[in-house]
């Protein structure tokens, strides 16, 4: 068998056929999700927003509980930040919220709450790549435009027997190209959700399930026997591991130790307990930092319990101390103290959730 030239379909590809047999398929087996009850753009636009790195599965109840708070456009570019990453709490990549916001503020300014059918105007809003562009022109306005993810591109990697490295950008345009050759031009919306539903129930990462396939036919990888072998992939940085203490210290009146951290970079803007560079420090030293930092005396450090938090390329290792205070006078501006209830109220990332515990069980 002739093997897939990078550059163009092979021959023997019926498109035609591929086209009508993954469609049919996905009408007949597709999940029900509550972003697929209408083509609502906007209702589709936050639904691949937080599909970004992050299950269906849990994404489901924090799309409804989002949808339910903020139901429109205008009411998200209302919103106050700190709210709008209250309801995205737990998801991580904070980011994709306020570059969702962000762009939502736009639309409701520059287009009067409609999201652009448009693929250069809808490019250019805050957040919106090549493939969540995409999505939403081919899902919500029914427009042939390709939606390339990960799993399109493992499952094209297949279908079309591509040895291309999908870690590279420029396979990720080729596959872009490919997509737009093969995709159905009379109902996109079903032929870029079927290429998302078969990478996700069908032509998984490892062990594909081959014998369901509804375009096995078409497998250029499977007719090989090379079905597993394939996307081919290079590895990449090894994740880098951070030790940290982190302090629940907490005053006479029971409220605990809390900050903002900063408005760029990682979890930006979302709040935490005071965290401690951990190397090289020792017990005594980590009490002159927190002098140094915070103006408060420790008394005494009781160790709690580790945490594990791992980032796509960093991982924290967090050694959870509660601290007993001597006295002083909180300096940093940053920093405010915070009674339980209003703990719920802020948004922390998960690592700090977890934390969030051991205060809640250290505290009599």
């Amino acid at each position: 068998m002739n093997h897939l030239n990078s550059e163009r379909i092979p021959e023997q590809f019926n498109i035609q056929k591929f086209q009508l047999d993954l469609m049919t398929w996905f009408q007949r087996e597709k999940r029900d999700l509550p972003w697929r009850k209408d083509r609502d753009p906007y209702k589709i636009w936050v639904s691949e927003i937080m599909l970004q790195q992050t299950r269906v599965d849990t994404v489901i109840p924090y799309f409804n509980r989002f949808i339910s708070r903020f139901p429109t456009p205008e009411a998200l570019a209302g919103a106050d930040e700190q709210e709008v990453l209250k309801e995205w709490e737990g998801l991580g990549y904070y980011s994709r919220a306020r570059n969702l916001q962000s762009a939502v503020k736009e639309v409701v300014e520059k287009y009067d709450g409609n999201i652009p059918d448009n693929p250069a105007e809808l490019g250019r809003l805050k957040g919106i790549g090549p493939y969540t562009k995409g999505a939403i022109l081919s899902i919500a306005f029914n427009q042939p435009e390709p939606a390339v993810d990960g799993n399109v591109m493992r499952v094209l990697s297949r279908i079309l027997y591509v040895e291309e490295d999908i870690a590279k950008a420029s396979t990720k345009k080729l596959f872009e190209k490919l997509a737009r050759e093969v995709i159905s031009h009379d109902d996109p919306s079903s032929f870029n959700q079927g290429l998302m539903e078969l990478g996700a129930l069908i032509c998984t990462p490892k062990n594909p399930q081959c014998m369901l396939c509804p375009v096995q036919e078409h497998c250029e990888a499977f007719h090989a026997g090379l079905e597993q072998t394939l996307p081919v992939k290079s590895k990449g940085k090894k994740q880098k591991i951070q030790p940290y203490y982190v302090i629940i210290a907490v005053n006479d009146h029971q409220e605990v130790l809390i900050e903002q951290r900063p408005k760029r970079g990682l979890l930006a803007g979302l709040y935490q307990f005071p965290m401690a560079p951990a190397e090289k420090r020792d017990i005594a030293q980590l009490k002159n930092w927190f002098l140094n930092e915070y103006g408060l005396r420790i008394n005494h450090l009781e160790l709690l319990g580790h945490e594990k938090h791992v980032f796509s390329h960093l991982v924290w290792e967090m050694d959870i101390v509660k601290a007993s205070l001597e006295g002083g006078t909180l300096s940093l501006k940053r920093a405010s103290w915070a009674k339980e209830e209003e703990l719920q109220i802020l948004p922390f990332p998960v690592s700090h959730q977890k934390i969030m515990q051991y205060f809640q069980e250290s505290t009599p």
